[in-house]
């Protein structure tokens, strides 16, 4: 699981990030951070309710035929348990070792308030409220979730609607989705800074004061 973030862009696409957000930082002086990390959060209730849904009918469907084999009825109460606890903790290891499986186990209102405050404790974690215009902005991609999430700086938010980031969210999410990592995080990275560029234009003493690019 810890892999996600590692694998989510290969070493081109993260260079081609990179020289976006250089690109996109010529035209303003906002700061434009990317950030992929690999959960928001562990979700130990999806891995309980997965191994659970998983082992049941398993040790039910063990326990029937044993049970006739053994002699012990097919509705044996100590046969069942011993199945169902045999199968809990590696269906437990399974759901946690494979993010497909995961997902399908997952709260929507889990995840949306998980990604939501790993963004918010990320952006105050990596400084992105340090910038001189506080100016920052962070694009944060949980890569488990397959969510992304927006966030600007107090300096952002006085001049520009939160929610003018909604369609660059939904079309990076699109192209997560459909395997075009890289292109489509390029193409939100010049969008943010196509907007920024209006509110915060160049100065001619700016220089970086952010990462390009960060991966966990």
């Amino acid at each position: 699981m810890d892999r996600l973030s590692a694998t989510f862009l290969s070493i081109a696409e993260q260079q081609a990030v990179t020289a976006a957000v250089q690109e996109a930082e010529k035209q303003t002086s906002g700061e434009i951070v990317p950030m992929v990390v690999s959960a928001s959060h562990h979700y130990p209730l999806a891995a309980a309710t997965g191994a659970t849904l998983i082992s049941l009918p398993l040790a039910l469907l063990l326990t029937s035929t044993f049970g006739t084999a053994l002699w012990l009825g097919t509705q044996n109460m100590y046969l069942f348990l011993t199945f169902f606890a045999l199968l809990y903790f590696p269906a437990r290891w399974l759901v946690n070792r494979f993010p497909t499986l995961k997902r399908l186990f997952l709260s929507v209102r889990d995840v949306d308030e998980e990604v939501e405050e790993a963004a918010i404790t990320t952006f105050y974690g990596e400084g992105l409220y340090k910038t001189r215009e506080q100016n920052g902005i962070l694009i944060f991609i949980s890569v488990l979730e397959q969510k992304v999430w927006i966030l600007g700086d107090c300096g952002v938010n006085d001049r520009i609607d939160p929610g003018t980031w909604q369609e660059i969210i939904e079309k990076l999410t699109a192209g997560i989705h459909s395997g075009e990592r890289g292109p489509a995080l390029c193409r939100a990275v010049s969008a943010v800074g196509e907007i920024l560029r209006h509110h915060f234009p160049i100065r001619a003493d700016d220089h970086n004061e952010l990462h390009n690019i960060i991966i966990k």
